[in-house]
């Protein structure tokens, strides 16, 4: 976890990447739900950096808490975004304590961390598409004590 989190103070982002941000730091780092109709198209696909491929709000909400149930204190790093036309891709650190099972590891109260590189794909000002690819075998080390 050495790599220093992007600081926002003072920075004007693009729309697109101003949605990614308010993604991470406000809906996921808050557990704020009220802020998925902001963010996401009604019918939007995402498939999550833990495995689960799902469509829409209600599905995306159930998400939300399954893993910042499972990990307190959620907290996203956002490393590197970078913008391409209707596209915002980046690297991205997850992290919380381990407070319920998860991948079948008992809760231990590590600090446990992953590393994950999304895409965000837009139409308009909101989410299409999301895609989200995750170092989950370096979670699952740590979530059992490895190194």
């Amino acid at each position: 976890m050495d790599e220093p989190a992007l600081d926002f103070a003072g920075l004007t982002l693009s729309p697109q990447k101003e949605v990614v941000r308010v993604f991470y730091k406000e809906l996921w780092d808050r557990a704020d739900k009220s802020l998925i109709p902001d963010v996401f198209h009604p019918d939007f696909t995402f498939r999550g950096s833990l495995g689960p491929t799902l469509v829409g709000h209600e599905q995306f909400a159930d998400y939300v808490d399954w893993v910042t149930g499972a990990l307190g204190q959620y907290t996203s790093d956002i490393l590197v975004m970078v913008e391409e036309g209707n596209r915002v891709s980046g690297k991205m650190r997850f992290h919380g304590i381990h407070r319920k099972e998860l991948f079948g590891v008992p809760p231990s109260g590590r600090h446990v961390w992953w590393t994950v590189m999304p895409i965000f794909t837009f139409e308009g000002r909101k989410v299409r598409d999301l895609f989200v690819l995750g170092d989950i075998h370096g979670l699952i080390g740590r979530l059992k004590g490895q190194p």
